[in-house]
């Protein structure tokens, strides 16, 4: 297999369905599992915000439990990028960030905060998982 391989070598799972979030509620991800993967890189994209002033925080848990009762912020020195960097405002329309994860627990999830929302915020999140032991990859629905 090539190393130049992505489409094999990778799994994309739905975090956060298109949404748009019209008020101050997190918008919280699947929990991902990694099991398998040695990385995960969460990608957001946005669509066109209505709101004149809000701002949107990211934060990244991850455990072992896999309904993650034992969720904990992630340290920065365990992941790729800073959840500042993640985040997004009033005038990021149509934009796209990333955020990756380097932990070593098996279950991650992502949660998006809007603060000062009166608008939309269209809003999504996908799960892109690598570096497998077990390539090729089959991609599933989910």
């Amino acid at each position: 297999m090539s190393t130049r391989d992505l489409h094999n070598n990778i799994l994309v799972k739905r975090a956060i369905s298109p949404v748009v979030i019209t008020n101050n509620t997190a918008s919280v991800s699947q929990i991902i599992d990694t099991r398998g993967f040695q990385s995960l890189e969460f990608v957001i994209a946005t669509g066109t915000i209505s709101d004149a002033d809000t701002t949107v925080t990211v934060l990244v848990e991850d455990g072992d439990n896999s309904a993650l009762s034992d969720a904990a912020a992630v340290v920065d020195a365990e992941l790729l990028g800073t959840e500042a960097q993640a985040g997004f405002q009033f005038d990021d329309d149509d934009e796209v960030r990333k955020i990756g994860y380097i932990g070593n627990k098996r279950y991650v999830r992502l949660t998006i905060t809007p603060a000062n929302n009166t608008g939309n915020i269209p809003v999504a999140c996908l799960a892109i998982l690598a570096n497998t032991y077990d390539a090729p990859v089959t991609q599933s629905a989910s």
